[in-house]
């Protein structure tokens, strides 16, 4: 995708309708929840915002810029999303199995491997109820959904674009979609500690458990069983979509770029393939509903029309922020990804890459330096996992733990007990051994 050149100067006041808009989506299940529930509220908050900012860009003459952001970042990224949501609904795993130390450990190792290619929220949706399953015979569980939560909802998503919503809209902004195989060595030292850690921590657990517990879960096995086989063909057709459905392998995208909507033609295909040949009880054992990409869909219209001023504003004034190197980049898009929404955190840290003179040297990647693509990727996908609000998956599973009568931290709580002492120093470590 061919980069929007702007010359124009953005005052700082119209950066409020993003920064209202991603605080809405930070507050809004904290402060005032069963208001903000309801997504036609969302709706009106991202109309609100959105609208204003639309008319205010238009009257400006940056149309051009407004249309770029809806027509090829925020329809793509629906569809992929959507055609996700759909196929991984109608996978259904059912049963309960011995809850093992060793068996909860290839759990969150399966979940780190499937959350790349069906993205975190699809492995996570898929895998947090047998999980939560197979445990229910143990008092000490909490410490498994949160291990969970990191690694299939947040750090295992690194190695595709399909993974993690960031990952996407880099994928749109130039980075080819097999470069984030790259990641490989830091998507696998950050997972495999954090496995390890929970192994530990778990096999520790399993020695406090009433041995009356442990007996009937022993003694009460149901195997593991799978419907909706299908949806896994239709998973390697949105793969496969974006993939190879792109200027790298049509070179005439590169000229007409309308003609990329092939791609998401092709995902909306699979996306209906799978509605029409799951059975309808599969869906309803997964509790599916419309609601969630609903949800994602109304929020990310207010942030994506909103964002646009931003974008154009870190662009034009990247020199004066002080950011440069690798690491700050990693540690600014990670900051922000843990309270913030982390898409559109990544996507503004690339802006703010691209607007470098420096970030135009060695090996590109996207238009921008390698290294500074690696930080970004890294900071806004493993940070994402440091609060419950950093990424979608997260408060998603947080909620079936709970209706499950899991008793999980508070918001804070979840930072204090687990996220800065674990996640945070493997992060850190993370950073040290390769930026």
């Amino acid at each position: 995708m061919e980069h929007v050149e702007v010359l124009h100067v953005i005052p700082l006041w119209a950066l409020i309708p993003f920064i209202v808009m991603l605080l809405m989506i930070a507050v809004g299940p904290l402060l005032f929840h069963h208001w903000w529930e309801n997504n036609n509220n969302k709706l009106i908050v991202s109309l609100a915002l959105g609208v204003p900012t639309a008319i205010w860009l238009i009257t400006q003459d940056m149309s051009a810029d407004l249309m770029h952001q809806v027509v090829f970042d925020y329809i793509p990224f629906i569809m992929l999303l959507g055609s996700l949501f759909v196929i991984t609904g109608g996978i259904h795993l059912k049963g309960d199995i011995e809850a093992k130390p060793t068996t909860n450990l290839v759990f969150l190792a399966i979940g780190a491997v499937l959350a790349s290619f069906m993205g975190t929220t699809g492995a996570a949706m898929l895998l947090i109820r047998p999980i939560i399953r197979t445990n229910s015979q143990r008092k000490f569980k909490v410490h498994t959904i949160l291990f969970f939560i990191a690694i299939v909802a947040n750090c295992g998503g690194l190695l595709t674009p399909l993974g993690d919503p960031p990952l996407f809209l880099l994928y749109l902004r130039g980075a080819p979609f097999d470069w984030f195989f790259h990641l490989l060595p830091e998507w696998a030292f950050v997972n495999a500690s954090l496995l390890l850690i929970y192994f530990i921590t778990d096999k520790v657990y399993y020695k406090r458990e009433n041995p009356k517990d442990i007996f009937f879960d022993r003694t009460n096995i149901q195997p593991i069983r799978m419907n909706g086989k299908l949806n896994f063909l239709c998973l390697l057709g949105v793969i496969g979509s974006v993939a190879f459905l792109n200027a790298n392998y049509i070179p005439a995208i590169e000229h007409n770029h309308y003609l990329g909507f092939i791609r998401e033609g092709s995902m909306l295909f699979f996306g209906m393939l799978s509605l029409a040949f799951t059975p309808k009880p599969t869906r309803m054992a997964n509790v599916f509903t419309w609601g969630p990409i609903v949800e994602v869909a109304f929020l990310f219209l207010g942030i994506f029309v909103t964002m646009v001023p931003a974008l154009l504003f870190l662009k034009t004034n990247a020199s004066s922020f002080g950011i440069s190197e690798p690491w700050q980049f990693y540690y600014a898009a990670g900051s922000l990804s843990s309270f913030l929404d982390n898409a559109p955190t990544a996507v503004a840290f690339y802006e703010l890459a691209y607007g470098l003179a420096s970030a135009h040297t060695g090996t590109l990647v996207a238009g921008i330096s390698e290294m500074l693509l690696v930080g970004i990727s890294l900071g806004a996908v493993f940070f994402g996992a440091m609060t419950y609000i950093g990424n979608g998956p997260n408060f998603m599973v947080k909620a079936i733990a709970e209706q499950n009568n899991i008793s999980m931290p508070s918001f804070f709580g979840y930072m204090i007990k687990f996220s800065i002492i674990v996640l945070l120093p493997v992060f850190i470590i993370a950073q040290l051994l390769f930026l």
